[in-house]
């Protein structure tokens, strides 16, 4: 299922996390393609992915549940 990015935060590892629209988050550090990672490494690049639709993996697991 995709949502929709709409902030970011850090871990407490200190690795940007996306926020998404479904209340899940999405680790980049863990997730490839590693161009998208390199994104949320600045302010500019979190804005520029704001709006962005992702696959989250949570919503994924828990249809396939349900």
């Amino acid at each position: 299922m995709e949502a929709t990015v709409i902030g970011f935060h850090q871990d407490e590892e200190e690795y940007w996390v996306a926020d998404l629209s479904c209340g899940h988050s999405r680790h980049f550090r863990h997730n490839p393609p590693w161009q998208e990672r390199e994104w949320v490494t600045t302010p500019e690049g979190r804005e520029q992915f704001l709006g962005t639709a992702l696959d989250c993996k949570e919503c994924d697991a828990a249809n396939r549940r349900g």
